[in-house]
Parts: C-alpha cells; structure tokens; sequence
C-alpha cells in the first residue's frame, strides 16, 4: 500500500468529475504501480511468452515485478523501453489513424525522455523521418542516450523552443504534442508531484500547452495528424485544450477503442484512469488538419556544416553496416563521422537549414589518421553489420563491461569486436593479444555497486 494524502481541491476535482467511482479511483492510487516495458521489434532478445500483455499496444507487457533494470545487458542494449502503459495508447491511435505503410514526416515536439518517441520510430517505415524535440537542453541527453540504445538511425535529435520551427511550415505529417502538464496522473510514480500541485500551476500549465499547440498547428501539412496528450486528469489541460483545436481549423478524429480495455471516451478525447486500467493517468487526442495551406519547401543543395569523407575513408566504412548502399558519410568540423540515409538526404537537408541545435544521421565514429575508432551509437544501431567478428559474454562479464572493466580472454584476439549478450550488441571492444580493452563511453558506465545483486 501507498499513503498518499492529496489536496483538497484536487479531490473536489476528481470527485466531481468520476462520481460514484471516485473511492475506486482513490483507493488505485493507494495501490502498488504497476510495471510495464515495451520491446524492440528490431532487437530480439527478450522472452515474452510468459508477460501479461498491454492491450493496445502489442509490444507492451506487464512484469510481475519491478528488476534492476541498469544491472540487465538487455535493457542496456535496447531490447526493450520501461514505459507506462497507460502511455501506449499512442501506438493504437496511430494504428487507427497514420498512414503508417507510407513513408512519413514525424515531430514529437516534446520528446524527453524518449518513450513515445522509441514507440513511434518503431511503427515507422525506414524511409519515414522522425525529429525528437526536446526544450529544456538538460533533458537531451537522456533522450539521445534512448534513442541510441532504440537504434533506429532515420530519427534526428534537436533543441529547440517550438516557436522555432516556423521555418518548417507545411512540412510534417505528423506531430505529437505530449504536453508538459501538473501530472496528475503520475501522483502514484511521482508523489513529489502531490506537494507541487496547485490551481494556479494547472492554470499555468494549461496556457503553456496552449502556446506549444499554437507552435505546433502550422507546422503540419494539408491532412496532417496532430495528437495531443497529456499525463494529467482535469479539463484545463484535456477538453479545453482540444476543443481549442477543434476551433481553429482541426476535425477531432475518434477512435474505435473496445470497452473492455476500460478507456474512458471524453468526447474530444479519451482518458486512462488508474482504477480502470493497469496504468497511470493520461488523456489522448488525434486530429486532422483542415486548411490548405502547406507551401512548396525549398530542399537545399548541401547540409550546412557537413563534408563528404574521403573516397578511402568509404571503403573503411561500408564493412561496417549491413547495407552499406544505403548510406552517404558525412564528416563534421570536429571530425565525427556520419551515415546520412540516402532515402532522408533532402528531407534532413531542409531540417538542417532550419534548425541550429540539432543532430542527425548514425553516428560512425571518427578518424585518428589511417585508423577508424567505431562509435557507441554504431554498435547498437539496427543498421550496424551482422557479419562483424564479436564475442558473446556471460552476465558477470557483462556487468563488467558496463563499469567499463577490461576483459580477459581464454583466446588471442585482435581489432574490432562487438561485445554482446543474448545476441545482443552492447558495445565495442578492441582486442590486444589474450586482453580486451573496453570502448564504452565514460558516460555510459555503471557506477552503482553491482556486487549487492
């Protein structure tokens, strides 16, 4: 049991707006939070046969109970997501609504940590275009750190407020708005969030949705998607901010949504409510663009700030991706390497002239003279070469790469190799004689002690 004790107003709230079922609702949160996870249709690994599945998306599933997720290789090799599964309704609206068999234009406006933008890139086609937004610059690296692990290399990584995207106006299919919010539906996960609650603060937080909304409608093109969510229970920030939408130039799309998964229909949204399903809070809407508007872009002739590699330096690249065919490789000034997918080459050449902090295409790794130095975001990218040479580790080895230990080998090895676990690549090692050295990234070390598990 979870003793939560909750303002006063908010239960007012609450009551007023469940009713009969409000003791229900009050008693769900009291109760232990469920865990949920969602896997990697790209990376196999993880035995599900065994999970409760999540019933609106198939690649969520329930745990019986909560792990030490850092101390498993999977999750650190991006086999699976921890997500709550409330949140995954998002893959059933797309479902019902994109044009997912298309190659398609995509914004997650507010992406941090990565949830919802690892459950979209997985529905996408290759050829489809992910940007991952996130405002606050303290949170992108946990969303890049994500989407690295997730590995899907058509997907760009940016910093920016959502005022500055007007020069994309027109330019995408798809845009999710998933809210910063008073979180209300994490009052269980979060309960710091129970003492930050306010009326004014859900008054504020529903003026600042309203402001990323307005950012937000332009930049679709005739027909495009926006899909607005938000992790939180009252109308301020739910009904009012969608029918908001539905007058000023969107048509509200409902979905077909059985009744046993216990979604509540709002109207002009629908809402998960902890005591009706096995999740958290949130609310979900989907609408249509109504206006034609969408001007021609202009597609600039060269990226900004990235050069071709040289011809020699190809050749030492292509054996390391499974379909080398489909990249170009970029240098940058500071020398990182690039893979720019030539499918994306002129839609990224429009999002590199419009937006200043950004990051896109596979990450390769640099040049130290004649010797190339592979990446981190190479060996756990789903485009990475399955013909490399690589070295399959027990768990305790494992776990030793993650406190980024060196190895040692019962065989002489040298060059590159690919650590991995469960077939699995977690990462690079380069071999000296009967040692390995240990190429993971300082950052990516585990610091807790691992010998209390």
């Amino acid at each position: 049991m979870i003793e939560l004790s909750f303002p006063a107003k908010f239960r007012w709230q609450m009551e007023h707006q469940l009713g009969a079922s409000y003791p229900a609702f009050i008693d769900a949160l009291q109760q232990p939070l469920p865990v949920s996870i969602r896997v990697n249709p790209q990376k196999n690994g993880l035995p599900t046969t065994a999970l409760e599945p999540v019933l609106w998306c198939d690649t969520g599933f329930y745990l019986p109970e909560r792990p030490v997720f850092t101390l498993d290789p999977r999750f650190q090799a991006g086999a699976y997501y921890v997500q709550e599964a409330s949140s995954m309704l998002l893959a059933e609206a797309l479902r019902q609504t994109a044009r997912l068999e298309r190659p398609l234009r995509v914004l997650d406006l507010c992406a941090a940590p990565g949830g919802k933008s690892t459950l979209i890139a997985s529905l996408l086609t290759s050829e489809s275009l992910l940007v991952c937004n996130e405002v606050i610059r303290s949170r992108v690296p946990v969303l890049k750190e994500n989407l690295e692990k997730w590995g899907l290399p058509n997907v760009v990584v940016s910093n920016h407020d959502p005022e500055d995207f007007r020069a994309l106006h027109g330019f995408f299919d798809l845009v999710l708005v998933d809210a910063p919010c008073s979180g209300e539906g994490l009052f269980r996960k979060d309960p710091e969030a129970v003492l930050e609650w306010s009326e004014e603060n859900v008054r504020i937080c529903a003026a600042r949705q309203q402001r990323i909304l307005t950012a937000a409608a332009p930049l679709l093109c005739d027909d495009g998607l926006l899909l607005y969510s938000t992790c939180t229970y009252n109308d301020d920030e739910n009904r009012q901010n969608a029918q908001w939408l539905g007058e000023h130039g969107f048509e509200y799309l409902p979905l077909n949504l059985p009744e046993a998964w216990g979604v509540v229909d709002k109207t002009v949204g629908y809402q998960c409510y902890p005591h009706r399903v096995k999740g958290e809070g949130f609310f979900l809407s989907v609408f249509k663009k109504k206006q034609r508007s969408s001007p021609e872009m202009a597609v600039p002739r060269a990226f900004r700030s990235l050069k071709p590699v040289r011809n020699w330096q190809i050749k030492t690249l292509q054996p390391f991706l499974q379909q080398p065919d489909d990249f170009s490789f970029y240098v940058k000034p500071n020398g990182d390497v690039f893979a720019i997918p030539e499918a994306l080459s002129a839609d990224l050449r429009v999002v590199d002239a419009a937006l200043q902090n950004k990051g896109f295409g596979l990450e390769m790794g640099t040049f130290k003279g004649d010797d190339f130095i592979p990446s981190h975001a190479l060996a756990l990218s789903t485009a990475v070469s399955r013909q490399l040479p690589g070295i399959e580790l027990t768990k305790e080895d494992a776990m030793r790469f993650f406190k980024k230990e060196n190895l040692v080998l019962n065989e002489s090895v040298k060059g590159w190799l690919l650590a991995r676990y469960d077939g699995l690549n977690l990462g690079w090692l380069k071999g000296v004689g009967n040692r390995v050295n240990n190429y993971l990234p300082k950052e990516w070390r585990i610091r807790m002690d691992i010998k209390e598990y």
